[in-house]
């Protein structure tokens, strides 16, 4: 028997994820989910608001800058088989004052394509308007915006719901990245 990591290498060969953030992102938020979806196959590719470089946290000390593939003005959800949404406080706050950003999370909800959010994340999936009836978690200070936005808060280490992963924080990263390559591997729900 294969164990896990085993069968999870070729498992999203040929698929592209988008990552999507801005500067004040959780950085092993980005780089853990990054390492084993490109492990199990997958192209990834980092979108930022703009290009160049965008700076990672490690909770509220500077972590490393990452080298941008994509500013937001020129992709599309046409163009990937999923996104991952990493948190930290600054960076999807940001992202949902950027009517682009918002769009492009929007048009995978849109597409039914897979969706992964950790952490604050969510708030920008609040601002998308994509979580009425969906039940999902994240880290609890979001659980009122979360069910003013018509969503079901939990609170779990990982939660999939049509498509859609979502986990509380750092410590869940290890359920949080097996059950995204899962639902990237299945693809449009």
């Amino acid at each position: 028997m294969q164990n896990s990591s085993t069968q999870d290498r070729n498992s999203l060969q040929g698929k592209k994820i988008a990552f999507l953030v801005t500067d004040g992102f959780e950085q092993i938020e980005l780089t853990t989910p990054w390492e084993k979806i490109k492990l199990a196959g997958a192209e990834a590719e980092l979108i930022a608001l703009e290009e160049g470089k965008v700076q990672g946290y490690h909770h509220l000390d500077k972590g490393d800058a990452f080298q941008v593939d994509k500013s937001i003005a020129d992709v599309s959800a046409d163009d990937y088989d999923g996104l991952v949404l990493p948190g930290g406080v600054a960076n999807p706050d940001a992202l949902r004052t950027d009517q682009n950003a918002v769009e492009f999370v929007r048009a995978f909800f849109t597409e039914q394509k897979p969706v992964a959010a950790i952490c604050h994340a969510p708030w920008t999936l609040v601002e998308a308007d994509v979580l009425d009836g969906r039940t999902l978690t994240s880290w609890p200070s979001l659980r009122t915006d979360i069910q003013n936005a018509g969503g079901n808060w939990v609170d779990q280490e990982v939660v999939v719901d049509q498509g859609l992963v979502t986990s509380r924080k750092p410590d869940d990263l290890e359920a949080f990245c097996s059950k995204a390559i899962e639902e990237f591997a299945e693809g449009k729900h």
